[in-house]
Order: C-alpha cells, then sequence, then structure tokens
C-alpha cells in the first residue's frame, strides 16, 4: 500500500456482522429492512449475529425480522426471506456481564474477520468496545458506531479517545446516515462529473444557498430522547453540515474516502462558528405536553442559521440553513441561487427577471433540477420559468436505502460511507456557540414554516418556496 496520506485505508472484509441492539427502534426500522434488501440483491453472503437484553431466542428474532420487513412496507419474497432468516441468530445477555461477550467469542469462533455495529445508545459504546476487547474480540475485528458522535467538541474527542484504546482509527467507523443516501452523493457526482455545473460553482456565480430539512411530523413518543437532543444536535451538526461539505468542497486529487475526507474538513475548517445573532431557535406549539418533555423545556424543535465560508471560493456567498419538526411538509432540499444578470433587458415594466435556481431534493422524489427562463408569448411579460431536470427515480429506478449501503461499507470495509473523524471534531466546532444557548425558543404554529422571525435572517430575501415534490406531474423536460 502507498504511503501517501491520500491512499485509502486497507480495510478488510468481514466474514460476520454482529449487531448490538438487533431488537431495539433502530434496528426494526431501518437495518433489519436494509438487510433483507442487501440479500435480496446478494450483497449479503455473511451471517448476521444479534446481540441484545431480553429473553428471546433465533425463532423470535426471525418473527421480529419479518415484521419489520413488512412494517417498512417491502413485498416478501418468502425464498429471500429464507436466506436471510436462515443467516441470522441471537445472544441475549447483559452488555455489562462478561459471560455475554464469551458466548458471542464462542458464536463468531471461526470467522476470519467480524464487523461490530453498535446500533445502541452512545451511553454503552465504551461499555462494549471494552468489553470486546477484555474477551479479545477486538483482533480481526471493525467497530461501528451510530451518531451522535459525542455530546459536543470536547465528548466527541473524549470518546474518540475511549474508542481507540480498543479499536484503531483503521477499525473504527461512524455512521452518519445521511452519507448513505445515494442522493447526498450524487451533489459531488453533479458538481465534479459535469464541467456544465464545475465553472459556476463559486463566488462570482453563486449569490446564495439554502438548505432545508423540513419535517411535518412532531417528535410523536420520542420526547425523552429529543428534549435532550435538539434539533440542533439531532440533524444539523452532523446531517445538515455533511451536506453543506458536499456541495462546497474542492475537487478531492484521488478517488478515494481519505482523499474526499480531507476535502470536506478544508472546507468545514473555514466555515464560521454559528453567530446566535444570525440564528433563530424555535418550538412549535405543544411540545411542552409531549410525554418525556420537560414543563418548561427550552429544547428547540426548529432552527435556521446564517453561515459564512472563508475560502476562496465562498467568500462573502451567504449560507442559509434551517429544519425543524411540525413544519409546513416533508422535504430535505438545497437551492442555489445564481446571480442576477448585470443588466434587466427582459423583465416586465415592474419586475425583473427571475434569479436562476438550482435545486437538488435529497429523500422522497429525489432528483435535480434547473429553474432556466424562457420566452413568454405575452409582449411585456418577462421571461417564463421553467423546470428541467432528472428525477432520479424516472432514470436509475429503485434507490437503495441509505442503511443499505452504510451495512454493505461495514461488511465490506469501505470507508466511503462513514463520517471522517476530523470533520465530525469541525461541526461540533461550527455549532458550539449555540448548543446550550441562554435565550428560549420562540414559539411557532404546528404547520408552519416556523418563527416569522426565521424570515429575516440577515441579508435573506426570502426562503424559496419548496413543493411537497421536486417536479410536478409531466413537469420534467
Amino acid at each position: 500500500m502507498s504511503d501517501s496520506p491520500l491512499s485509502p485505508a486497507g480495510m478488510e472484509r468481514s466474514d460476520a456482522l454482529v449487531l448490538f441492539g438487533i431488537t431495539g427502534d433502530l434496528a426494526k426500522k431501518m437495518l433489519l429492512p436494509a438487510l433483507y434488501r442487501l440479500t435480496e440483491s446478494g450483497k449479503l453472503t455473511v451471517p448476521v449475529i444479534g446481540v441484545a437484553a431480553g429473553d428471546w431466542d433465533d425463532d423470535a428474532l426471525r418473527r421480529h425480522a419479518r415484521e419489520a420487513v413488512v412494517a417498512a412496507g417491502t413485498d416478501i419474497d418468502e425464498a429471500v426471506f429464507e436466506r436471510f432468516a436462515a443467516g441470522l441468530s441471537l445472544i441475549t445477555g447483559d452488555f455489562a456481564d462478561d459471560t455475554t461477550f464469551a458466548r458471542l467469542r464462542d458464536a463468531v469462533a471461526g470467522f476470519g474477520f467480524v464487523t461490530h455495529y453498535l446500533a445502541i445508545p452512545p451511553s454503552l459504546f465504551t461499555t462494549v468496545a471494552a468489553a470486546l476487547a477484555a474477551a479479545g474480540l477486538n483482533r480481526d475485528a471493525r467497530l461501528v458506531v451510530e451518531k451522535p458522535f459525542g455530546n459536543d467538541l470536547d465528548s466527541a474527542r473524549r470518546l474518540q479517545d475511549e474508542l481507540s484504546a480498543h479499536f484503531d482509527d483503521d477499525h473504527l467507523l461512524r455512521v452518519d446516515h445521511f452519507l448513505g443516501n445515494r442522493a447526498v452523493e450524487s451533489l459531488m457526482v453533479s458538481r465534479f462529473a459535469n464541467t456544465l455545473l464545475a465553472p459556476i460553482w463559486h463566488r462570482a456565480y453563486v449569490d446564495n444557498v439554502q438548505i432545508t430539512l423540513a419535517e411535518d411530523f412532531d417528535v410523536a413518543d420520542r420526547g425523552s430522547f429529543y428534549d435532550r437532543v435538539g434539533c440542533l444536535r439531532d440533524v444539523v451538526q452532523n446531517h445538515m453540515l455533511q451536506v453543506l461539505a458536499f456541495l462546497t468542497m474542492d475537487p478531492p486529487s484521488a478517488g478515494n474516502a481519505r482523499a474526499q475526507g480531507l476535502e470536506k474538513w478544508r472546507v468545514l475548517h473555514a466555515t464560521r462558528t454559528m453567530d446566535p445573532a444570525d440564528t433563530v431557535r424555535g418550538q412549535y406549539d405543544g411540545y411542552r405536553d409531549v410525554a418525556g418533555v420537560q414543563p418548561d423545556s427550552a429544547t428547540e424543535t426548529y432552527f435556521a442559521t446564517r453561515l459564512f465560508i472563508d475560502n476562496w471560493r465562498w467568500s462573502g456567498v451567504p449560507f442559509y440553513l434551517r429544519s425543524g419538526k411540525a413544519l409546513a411538509l416533508t422535504a430535505t432540499e438545497v437551492v442555489v441561487e445564481l446571480r442576477e444578470p448585470p443588466l434587466e433587458l427582459f423583465g416586465g415594466e415592474h419586475s425583473r427577471t427571475p434569479a436562476n435556481l438550482i435545486r437538488f431534493r435529497i429523500d422522497g422524489d429525489t432528483g435535480i433540477r434547473a429553474d432556466l427562463m424562457v420566452s413568454k408569448p405575452e409582449k411585456g411579460t418577462g421571461p417564463l420559468t421553467v423546470p428541467v431536470g432528472v428525477d432520479y427515480a424516472q432514470v436509475l429506478g429503485r434507490q437503495e436505502l441509505p442503511y443499505e449501503n452504510i451495512l454493505h461499507g461495514a461488511v465490506e470495509g469501505d470507508p466511503e460511507w462513514f463520517a471522517f473523524f476530523p470533520t465530525v471534531l469541525e461541526c461540533w466546532r461550527i455549532v458550539e456557540p449555540l448548543l446550550d444557548p441562554a435565550d428560549p425558543p420562540v414559539a411557532y404554529a404546528r404547520g408552519s414554516w416556523g418563527p416569522r422571525s426565521a424570515d429575516r435572517l440577515p441579508g435573506l430575501r426570502g426562503w424559496h418556496e419548496l413543493g411537497t415534490r421536486l417536479f410536478d406531474a409531466g413537469q420534467v423536460h
């Protein structure tokens, strides 16, 4: 292997996947359906050994797996499920009990290399990592941990030190499921594989960028969890800043995860820390009535801010980020607004030609859309905005679930789908001034677009309207 710092790490392929927390909520909603899909596509060929508390047996786990796959809306192919179920087994026991790990050691005996995936609360990460090491299960093995990686900058560094005592960095992977989303990866492909876009992707042509992660549902039964976390820690510090990095990074000098990680770190390192004066925090009406939420909670369910990147490419361009629960609709979309032409030649008597917009839809009906101007038949009415773009589902067919890519990467040893630790630290640095603010959040109505004060972030002329779909029926040209 080359000694270049840009060379990919030599990560081993696994012969077995050990899934801690296989009976938990994350496994039920995301991991088990993804594992079934990987079996269906022929990508999962190793056994899956679950570890969980409780008194289930293998048959109970297999019944649970079937229920999880059906609940995900998947039509089960019985032959596929039989192959999937045949590879499932379960070890039950307390994660603090050495005998649990002794039984696990017996179960993986004979496998050459093992991936340990921790779909468990972060408070148990170091407990399980230490127990794996004590049982000798950190040799010929890799550790995969879910987000959040720490609770702030100091705790992220501390967690890295604690886990690194048992697994070196070439055998430690950090999950941010947005990185498993093909539509997020397509941000980089769209930029660097198309010379149509690459020349205009800088401050000379881009006026501003808006990134929205909106959800029309509330916190439901996750009140006790969400009240400890809030919108900033839940999705902004990780998902949205990773999207920002894909949008703004310079092209990597090599086509591997390490080179990509370095460019993401560079652009995040150039990103200013968040300014409370450029930020609005909100809380939807009725949030404090949710079970598990403190009656005087100051946790935000909405967050909007303006960011700047102080480098050659992006100096002076504002980036507006917003996310929230109980908003008008569910959509994750990037809107890049290009600068207006220097002279107004085609606007109507009392109007200006709208700016070109480039939209990337990251969930739901994923795709890319450019709003272009064409001549309108009526004289003096100005140009007509026409959407031109690609609906990924129409062109590419079914897209993999994010956790399909993550789990496949975990088994294969592909770090492309995982967070680069230096970028994790930069993300915590960027959000640090807003992690525990003294001012309470502003109330907003359920089904709205959040606090009205977020419409008046410095320099913001208004948030671009988002639709329930990227394209209306018959709109793709």
